[in-house]
């Protein structure tokens, strides 16, 4: 009997699995697309920009060369791009990383990403918005906006190999009212590091703090 009840079950499983597969958007030299309240597997391109509307939800979205946009209330698994920008709108959930190399991160009110939020050469926007899994990059700004939470600490490498051509301007690194920095801030390069006297912060390596009153820093 449990022979037979199993075999039934696999017998279900297998047609959602093969559903699940079909459902990947892959294309080459323009758009991928997934509409508002939609449900897609992988969603990629190569030479354009990725699209998800509002309460869909996706797996991964990736590009190469284009930009990745989420719209608010989204679920993914991750996102990603090589040279492009990648937005994340407000209250959306990315279980995994959010990570480019020449492009800047923004993520809205109220989003949760449970890996990190990684760049090269591109600025990291947090707007009352939670990483899980730390925040790093090499040339990159870096704000943790007013009420944000990180996770895993902060890390601005140094530069190496042919990310040197954009060596000379100093990151800087805005810590805003009581948002909340848990782990280490470790600072491989100078940068500018400015901290509100509301937010909460482990400790700093290779780096000074200054503080700040008021919404923003005054200089």
């Amino acid at each position: 009997m449990h022979r037979h009840l199993l075999a039934l079950a696999l017998a279900l499983a297998l047609p959602l699995v093969a559903q699940a597969a079909d459902n990947d958007i892959d294309k080459v030299n323009g758009a991928a697309r997934v509409e508002a309240g939609q449900h897609a597997g992988n969603v990629s391109t190569v030479n354009g920009s990725v699209h998800v509307g509002d309460n869909a939800v996706i797996q991964k979205a990736s590009t190469v060369n284009g930009s990745v946009e989420l719209g608010e209330h989204v679920q993914a698994t991750a996102a990603d791009t090589v040279n492009g920008a990648i937005t994340v709108g407000a209250a959306s959930r990315v279980s995994g990383s959010v990570t480019t190399t020449n492009g800047g991160i923004h993520l809205g009110k109220g989003t949760d990403v449970n890996g990190k939020a990684g760049t090269v050469n591109g600025g990291i926007n947090l707007d009352a918005s939670h990483v899980g899994g730390g925040i790093s990059t090499v040339s990159g700004d870096i704000t943790v906006g007013a009420n944000s939470r990180v996770e895993g600490g902060i890390l601005v490498d140094k530069p190496g190999g042919w990310f040197n051509f954009n060596n000379s301007r100093l990151p800087h690194v805005v810590i805003g009212p009581h948002a909340v920095v848990q782990g280490t801030l470790e600072f491989r390069r100078e940068v500018v590091l400015q901290v509100s006297d509301t937010a909460q912060i482990g400790p700093v390596k290779g780096a000074t703090p200054a503080k700040f009153s008021g919404d923003v820093p005054t200089n």
